[in-house]
């Protein structure tokens, strides 16, 4: 079964391999924003006086944004086209990074990072849809492999500029404006992929809408989805810390490269593994989030560097290639009308993975210490790993009984 079905080209311009190679581009712009401040938190908390409380209230705040925007927004598309919410999320997005780059306390820095998520999440499932739309059978895999390049790609640039740079609480937000200056500009001149119908304003109401025909499967990968997710939240939320409680550093490269390893890794892993049948991959990827967890908590408990790269290494393999066997097999029973909604839907529930464990962390840390709020948070996520297993594994034995 192929993933999509062609899109009608309205009005060819650039054509659809351009218009393809936008989308992924400013995808990865928009993640790598997302993610460019977490090496700036400890700077943040140096210079204003921050509690650890008030860092994770910044951290979830995008995230709160990013989640509104998909219940609202995040279809919208669907019904008035790609184009026009691409152009508007990348302005907003750009006017973000000037709010950033001009903050000076920790309550315009949660505004900014509100408004961000708001940017992030319309655009987010648009690009996504537009990325499905025209590239057929490489859909699942290019989705699958942006969040990770893009967040990679933000934490290690904003980390050797906050090493290096003169200015490195406002270099990296000027940047990005500047950037998405230029891709709302191009936005105006590449084709359309999705066709106005009725239904706009019903689209905004809040929903989460998961098409009958993968809703089984749905909930069967979530468990592995939030474990995922949940790693993710708590490497850019909670690992500056860590990284000084193992290293005794207090460089912010040292988070970046962090970051960017267990990003790296699964892309790499991804784009390695990405012609093996969804099923194996899926297996694969649980299975070495697991291993790699194990392995990382490890390395906190001996303070072993080595250790915590390997587990990291590991566990980036997992992050990477378990979200995507679970997003190919979806995106490969959805079809053109609700393609936007499914991918709304599986960020839904992936972002509140992403933000509400680090934040219940963040509320921990003071009274159980960073070590075994880390050896609590590794043993969820194994148990969730453990639990996608089972489902799935059910799921195809009833399947193939014909239950």
């Amino acid at each position: 079964m192929t993933i999509v079905e062609d899109s009608p080209n309205l009005s060819p311009t650039l054509g659809h391999r351009m218009t393809s190679a936008y989308a992924v581009t400013t995808s990865v712009l928009i993640f790598a924003a997302a993610s460019a401040p977490t090496p700036l938190y400890r700077l943040y908390e140096a210079s204003w006086g921050l509690s650890a409380f008030t860092v994770m209230a910044i951290f979830a705040a995008y995230a709160a944004g990013f989640l509104a925007a998909l219940m609202t927004v995040g279809s919208l598309s669907d019904f008035v086209g790609r184009k026009p919410v691409v152009f508007a999320s990348l302005l907003l997005d750009a006017t973000v990074m000037y709010f950033s780059a001009n903050a000076h306390d920790a309550r315009m820095l949660i505004f900014a990072r509100v408004l961000q998520g708001i940017a992030t999440g319309s655009a987010a499932s648009t690009l996504g849809a537009t990325i499905v739309d025209t590239t057929r059978s490489r859909g699942a895999l290019f989705n699958s492999v942006i969040p990770d390049v893009g967040t990679a790609t933000g934490a290690l640039s904003s980390s050797v500029l906050v090493q290096y740079s003169l200015a490195p609480t406002r270099l990296v937000f000027l940047l990005f404006l500047a950037i998405f200056c230029m891709f709302a500009a191009l936005d105006l001149v590449i084709d359309e992929t999705a066709p106005r119908r009725p239904g706009a304003l019903a689209s905004l109401r809040p929903r989460v809408n998961v098409p009958t025909r993968v809703r089984s499967l749905f909930w069967s990968i979530t468990p592995v989805n939030c474990a995922v997710w949940a790693l993710g939240g708590f490497y850019l939320s909670v690992m500056p810390a860590l990284v000084r409680l193992t290293t005794g550093s207090l460089s912010g490269l040292f988070v970046g490269i962090a970051t960017g390893t267990l990003m790296l890794s699964g892309a790499t892993a991804i784009i390695a593994l990405h012609r093996f049948p969804p099923a194996k991959v899926f297996r694969i990827g649980t299975l070495a989030l697991i291993l790699g967890v194990l392995v990382t908590l490890g390395g906190v408990a001996l303070r072993s560097i080595p250790l915590l790269v390997l587990g990291t290494v590991v566990a980036g393999v997992g992050f990477g290639i378990s979200y995507f066997g679970g997003l190919r097999t979806l995106l490969s029973l959805a079809d053109a009308t609700d393609r936007a909604a499914l991918l709304s839907a599986i960020y839904i529930h992936c972002y509140l993975a992403f933000s509400l464990p680090a934040v219940a962390v963040g509320l921990l840390l003071p009274f159980i210490g960073l070590p075994l709020a880390t050896y609590l948070y590794g043993t969820a996520l194994i148990l969730l790993g453990t639990a996608s297993l089972v489902l799935t594994s059910s799921n195809r034995n009833a399947s193939a009984t014909g239950n």
